[in-house]
């Protein structure tokens, strides 16, 4: 059956169309102005000294990796419930993800936990075998860093984390790709770690297609994610001079164009998601066997990415997807929990039961359709139907 409502649905303007003419117009549909216009428009509002703009989110946190230094065998806490980018780009370094279990209420990686099992992977020793996977882990590894990801526009307890980053000398890399506008008491999400990314894919918060930023304030960081995007170009190389071994990570001027008109309109975008949130947040509040997501103490703005509720332990998922689609309203489950992806079981001997807080989530939790221009009979319609398919 046809979509009723739609997924997700990109909120694109005149603004966004003109932009992306006037760059066709011109000779130029590499790196140039739009690129470094939307760079320091980023910058400016977030307030961030080096903003670099790249080819997705992904490209951005494996640039961090690089420019962090983490490598062969290294250690890096991170979460195992996220879309898998989080965790590949450690892989890609051939590093090890070490996963933490969540947060029950937020989904965000847990920092009491994370401060266990930072001492422990530090001090060494028999404490270690709590945390290191099965399988797959280099003889002579050390704990390099620590990769929050701000879960579904809600940022991480990132004071906490924060303060185990410092004492364990661990660099801090913030996956903040579904998290653009969110507020960590009154701090811009992406300016939480050493580095922050946005992803800007065409269900994100603003869009470029696709691409991705990263924030940071520190200028060795900032000079090597600039190289990397480039080939590997460091300051003074020529044209095809290359200092190191780098990737086609650039945005696009095109890109940047539409990127740089959604930006300008990013608090009516905001408002607009809100306002479907609060849609639903009122009618679901009636189901009173949903769980919807809770909005952290220390979050002073979420910034909705997705629309996630808790299915009750008894429904059976596939099920009410299934039933939701026959009514041709889409929904997903949202996250599979990235140690039980076949490869991460191959690798490092993974098994269920391992992070049972993040499996718990990863069986309950689904997707509505989302997007800052839902209409509220849509909403309506989507409520209406889920009531339906869970009471009888």
């Amino acid at each position: 059956m046809p979509e009723t409502v739609p997924m997700s649905s990109p909120d694109l303007s005149d603004a966004e169309r003109r932009a992306v003419d006037e760059v066709l117009a011109t000779p130029r549909l590499s790196m140039g102005p739009q690129v470094e216009a939307f760079e320091t428009a980023v910058a400016t509002r977030l307030g961030a000294k080096h903003a670099i703009a790249v080819s997705s989110g992904t490209a951005g946190l494996h640039l961090c990796v690089r420019a962090a230094g983490i490598h062969d065998g290294d250690w890096v806490i991170t979460t195992p419930f996220s879309f898998v980018a989080s965790a590949n780009v450690l892989l890609y370094e051939r590093a090890v993800p070490i996963f933490v279990d969540v947060d029950p209420s937020t989904a965000n990686i847990d920092p009491e936990l994370t401060a266990e099992a930072a001492q422990a992977l530090t001090r060494g020793g028999v404490a270690t075998g709590r945390w290191l996977p099965r399988k797959g882990v280099p003889a002579g590894g050390s704990l390099k860093g620590l990769l929050p990801v701000d879960a579904f526009g809600q940022p991480a307890d990132f004071d906490a984390l924060m303060a185990t980053a410092t004492q364990h000398s661990l660099a801090v890399i913030e996956d903040s790709c579904e998290a653009l506008g969110a507020e960590y008491k009154g701090r811009a999400a992406g300016m939480l770690g050493d580095a922050g990314v946005f992803g800007f894919y065409p269900n994100k918060q603003i869009t470029t297609g696709e691409g991705g930023l990263v924030l940071t304030d520190r200028d060795d960081w900032a000079e090597m994610v600039r190289s990397l995007r480039n080939q590997g170009r460091a300051p003074g190389d020529t044209w095809l001079e290359h200092t190191y071994l780098g990737y086609n990570y650039r945005l696009d001027e095109l890109s940047a164009a539409m990127g740089l008109a959604q930006f300008g309109r990013l608090d009516e975008l905001l408002v607009g998601r809100d306002r479907v949130a609060g849609w639903y947040a009122e009618r679901l509040a009636e189901m009173p066997e949903i769980d919807m997501l809770p909005i952290a103490a220390t979050t002073t703005r979420v910034s909705w990415f997705v629309y996630i509720i808790r299915l009750p332990a008894r429904a059976d998922r596939t099920e009410v997807i299934r039933r939701l689609d026959d009514k041709g309203i889409p929904a997903r489950p949202y996250f599979s929990p990235i140690h039980l992806m076949r490869y991460f079981v191959d690798m490092f001997g993974y098994a269920i039961g391992d992070f049972p807080i993040a499996e718990d989530l990863g069986r309950r939790s689904l997707a509505l359709p989302f997007s800052g221009v839902m209409t509220e009979d849509q909403v309506d319609l989507t409520c209406r139907e889920l009531r339906r398919v869970l009471m009888s």
